[in-house]
């Protein structure tokens, strides 16, 4: 896996452009996205004319991997270019209560796009933590978060659509929080005297498989007990359209601005990891339930974000990256699957959450009219992990070699390339009495 390509965009010998050339960049990461759930890359179960598109005006990757096969390390290895083992919290989800655990001052891919002069904004979902070494203050001021670790703007659900709290934060504060309903927040124990789905099963809308049911929701068990914040509290059936409007605010104030000074935008989608819960208009859309529904509203989002570039004509010089944290699942915890026969990884073997390659081997496209050769589709193998060292060659930005990330170039361009750098690790456990 650590045997990437030579870097993102190499149009000739130079790795890097001159920064009247630099594009914006848009970089889309969906939630649990399979291998075989876009029409692009062979499903039958749902439509997605707009990734479709992308597609076919770009070049379609068909053995590109995340980091890690669970949210949390994958984004955190992204953004840093760092394994999550090098980090804390490690491998492991982070909770929803947890503290930033990117440090203030560390290279990540916003950071090294300041350095070339980039506006950049983090749209979605984020679950990286919030707040000091005491964890996030609801209440207050969220800091240190994305403001401080490269990001000028940063629209968020902090952690997880399936976790408490059950709200947006805004930079540093939460969103619409009244100050009279304070939010409180507990992993542990109960807080408040709301209902929760183990108490309370009769207000569900969506009923849990396993766990998810604590404080309920907008009628939806959520992992962890939550009280107050009411004002604050999401819809979930407006997220996506919530942060669509959201990310395209964010470019057209850019635009704004500083038309000649290039943006950055990473979407990182809710869809479609549970609550599967898709906006009206959606429902009953795919022939497999509400899970294909959700992949439908995902391909919606694409779309908006799509058009706003057309409509702004800033397509042609636009990159443009959509992308999975890990493999799909059926069952995650809510019973919104349905009996239906397809495999989100298809033709993989595994899911999210485990070694086999359906859950780390991902959809990934990209699209740079001009650049990116149309309708192409390449087998090179590639990574989340190489991304940070692929902007900073893009844009000319010296970045710290004690990172284990390889940026990425020709293969976007249409080469096959050989994988760079190839070499064999050996590792050894001894758990007890067992030999690794």
């Amino acid at each position: 896996m650590r045997a990437l390509v030579a870097g993102l965009l190499l149009l000739s010998a130079c790795g890097a452009i001159s920064a009247a050339e630099r594009p914006n960049i848009v970089f889309i990461l969906a939630d649990d996205i399979g291998y075989g759930d876009l029409s692009c890359y062979g499903a039958k179960h749902a439509k997605t004319p707009n990734l479709d598109r992308l597609a076919s005006q770009g070049c379609r990757f068909t053995d590109a991997h995340s980091p890690a096969s669970t949210c949390t390390p994958t984004r955190a290895a992204l953004l840093t270019g760092r394994y999550s083992w090098r980090q804390e919290p490690g491998s492991r989800i982070a909770p929803g209560d947890y503290p930033l655990f990117i440090a203030p001052g560390t290279t990540t891919i916003a950071s090294i796009l300041k350095q070339a002069d980039y506006s950049t904004g983090v749209v979605g979902k984020w679950h990286l933590g919030l707040g000091g070494e005491g964890g996030p203050n609801w209440n207050g001021e969220l800091k240190p978060g994305p403001l401080e670790i490269g990001f000028d703007y940063a629209f968020l659900m902090p952690a997880t659509g399936d976790r408490v709290p059950c709200v947006y934060v805004e930079n540093h504060r939460v969103a619409g929080l009244v100050t009279s309903d304070p939010i409180q927040v507990n992993y542990k124990s109960k807080v408040g005297d709301e209902p929760t789905g183990k108490e309370n099963p009769e207000l569900l809308k969506l009923k849990h498989t396993h766990g998810h049911d604590f404080t309920i929701i907008n009628g939806v068990g959520r992992i962890g007990w939550m009280t107050g914040g009411k004002a604050a509290r999401w819809t979930d059936e407006d997220m996506a359209d919530t942060f669509a409007a959201k990310a395209i605010s964010f470019v057209e104030r850019s635009v704004k601005s500083d038309s000649s000074k290039p943006f950055f935008l990473y979407l990182a989608t809710h869809g479609i990891h549970v609550p599967r819960v898709p906006h009206p208009r959606f429902k009953g859309t795919s022939s497999v339930g509400t899970r294909g529904d959700a992949i439908h509203e995902l391909d919606d989002t694409v779309g908006q974000v799509l058009a706003a570039l057309d409509r702004l004509k800033l397509s042609d010089n636009t990159l443009v990256i959509f992308t999975s944290d890990n493999g799909g699942v059926m069952d995650d915890g809510y019973e919104d699957v349905g009996k239906f026969d397809y495999h989100p990884n298809a033709p993989l073997r595994g899911t999210k959450g485990t070694l086999f390659e359906g859950g780390h081997r991902v959809p990934f496209i990209a699209r740079w009219p001009g650049r990116i050769k149309p309708a192409t589709t390449n087998d090179t193998l590639i990574a989340h992990l190489d991304m940070a060292a692929t902007f900073a060659a893009l844009t000319g930005v010296t970045r710290s070699r004690s990172d284990r990330a390889i940026g990425n170039s020709s293969s976007l361009a249409g080469e096959a390339v050989k994988p760079t750098n190839p070499r064999t690790t050996r590792r050894r456990l001894r758990p007890g009495n067992y030999s690794i």
